[in-house]
């Protein structure tokens, strides 16, 4: 048999639209190209800002590189790999694009990994794409979305023959296994499929994340995506993890470094991106990671923390000598009650000692907030804003609360907070809760991103940044680069910030001018950019 692994990133960033109209948005508008006239700047390109690095021009915004693997489908090749069965992989970013095109040749099932669908309609898309393309070929779906919603999926589209739920290392091959061999599916573990009118569920069994052998990676590449974990101990009631894998198993510390050893060996990795909900946990592993890895000679790595793990001097010391370059921290609230409200497990105070002491270190970091949490008000939320508009520093995101699927804890408050959602199983759906609205929470979230772009110079919002290298200049401290992203954002947002042509056209000139103070100019036209700030 021969199968099409469909994997890859989901249709959309949630929060791109904050950035229309301004010098990120491909077509900006009138407004923006009127500003840029009036600035004496006309045809200005954001890609052609660089700085010297030797004898040769640096690209400042230096793309990604294309070859970097996303860990779902790292761990699906490694899986397809080590199976033994003929595949071929087509990308979902290009399904959503309508660049996708089926390899020659037939196919007698898809699999489709679901891990960044976030709602019915967009599992809907992808069915028809595979069912307009691939007529009578049945899928095999597996994956975040649909192993929270295994019933919904087979009961909305029968195309969808199983649904392989929680591990797929012994699963997905065993049922691959099955099919081609023409035996029972009932012995497959972790599977949900159907028995002709019959739907059918397996006992799930959990992968021993210790002994079994971690992903293979394919080829070179500088960046691997890494996984310690699966569950989580912590029970956020924001979060479905838990729902979506109950036990929590992680590996050793001796396995992560010798994992890292090898990626680098073999992979020539540079930088280990570890996925983990809270890669600096449990304590036991912590300290043990903080013994061996500084001498080991593995790779920079990155990864998510808690707020309440960054308690001492001597732990953020710790993590720079083992390599360590950016903690994601889930800070969500700067207000206990809220905080409380969460089951976060943290406090304002945690969260404030955290940060100041990453604020004072040479690691980089990136702390996550939300607005709109049900029984958040308006008035519990200006404790988050006039943290990030007065004290906060370093890169941030705010989201918008959203209401994911039914299996989320928070719905156990339902009553008490009077949670309703139009549509509960969608993130774009509108909500309410005794404290706001979603409207009101995307009015507090525009409106604290676009006062901390104006009033706090340290502060620097992680939104465009994804789709270039970090560090913009590696080879200068962390302050210059905090200071040369503001002020690419401060140009860039001119035209949304500035209705008036000559405000706008101001802040260009005067954000340009700090660029260059920086040692960054706009490349003269013909100008050979590298793309290697090595």
């Amino acid at each position: 048999m021969r199968f099409l692994l469909l994997s890859g990133l989901g249709p959309a960033n949630l929060n791109a639209p904050y950035l229309k109209g301004s010098f990120f948005d491909t077509d900006p508008g009138g407004h923006a190209t009127r500003t840029l006239h009036r600035a004496d700047s006309a045809g200005l390109d954001l890609s052609r800002l660089s700085f010297e690095r030797g004898d040769r021009q640096v690209a400042l915004l230096r793309p990604r590189p294309d070859d970097t693997p996303h860990l779902t489908t790292v761990t699906l090749l490694s899986i397809m790999e080590r199976s033994g069965h003929d595949f071929e992989r087509i990308d979902l970013e290009d399904v959503w694009s309508g660049q996708a095109k089926v390899p020659a040749g037939d196919f007698d099932y898809v699999l489709l990994s679901t891990t960044f669908i976030w709602n019915g309609p967009i599992l809907s898309r992808a069915v028809a794409w595979i069912t307009a393309h691939l007529p009578g070929v049945g899928i095999i779906a597996g994956g975040q979305f649909t192993n929270l919603k295994f019933m919904q999926a087979l009961r909305d589209h029968p195309e969808i023959v199983a649904v392989v739920r929680g591990d797929g290392e012994v699963a997905l091959p065993a049922t691959l296994n099955a099919l081609s061999r023409g035996t029972d599916l009932a012995t497959v573990p972790n599977l949900a499929w159907r028995d002709g009118e019959r739907m059918k569920i397996n006992p799930i069994d959990y992968v021993d994340m210790e002994e079994f052998p971690s992903p293979l990676v394919l080829g070179s590449t500088a960046i691997v995506p890494y996984e310690s974990m699966r569950g989580c101990p912590f029970d956020c009631k924001f979060c479905s993890f838990p729902a979506a894998s109950p036990k929590w198993r992680y590996k050793s510390a001796e396995k992560i470094r010798d994992d890292w050893l090898a990626y680098a060996a073999q992979n020539h990795a540079e930088l280990i991106s570890a996925m983990d909900s809270t890669f600096t946990i449990p304590p036991t592993r912590l300290r043990r990671l903080l013994e061996i890895l500084p001498d080991a000679g593995t790779p920079a790595w990155e990864g998510f923390s808690r707020a309440n793990t960054i308690n001492s001097a001597e732990l953020v010391a710790g993590l720079e000598a083992t390599r360590c370059r950016q903690l994601h921290i889930g800070f969500e609230s700067m207000n206990d009650e809220t905080l409380k409200r969460m089951s976060k497990r943290v406090s304002v105070k945690q969260n404030r000692t955290a940060q100041e002491l990453l604020s004072r270190s040479g690691l980089s970091y990136y702390g996550l907030f939300i607005t709109g949490y049900p029984g958040e008000t308006p008035e519990m939320y200006q404790d988050t804003q006039d943290y990030l508009i007065h004290e906060y520093t370093g890169h941030f995101a705010l989201s918008r609360f959203s209401i994911t699927d039914e299996t989320m804890p928070l719905w156990k408050d339902r009553e008490e907070l009077q949670i309703e959602a139009d549509d509960p199983t969608d993130p774009a759906s509108p909500w309410s809760h005794i404290g706001m609205n979603s409207v009101q929470a995307a009015q507090l979230q525009k409106e604290t991103l676009d006062k901390v772009r104006r009033h706090n110079d340290k502060a620097i919002l992680n939104l465009w940044q994804h789709d270039y290298q970090h560090s913009l200049l590696p080879h200068r401290e962390r302050e210059v680069n905090i200071a040369v992203e503001k002020a690419i954002e401060r140009l860039a947002m001119a035209p949304v910030d500035h209705t008036d042509v000559d405000r706008a056209a101001d802040t260009v000139r005067t954000q340009l001018d700090l660029l260059r103070s920086h040692g960054v100019e706009l490349a003269a036209p013909g100008t050979e950019l590298s793309n290697s700030a090595a």
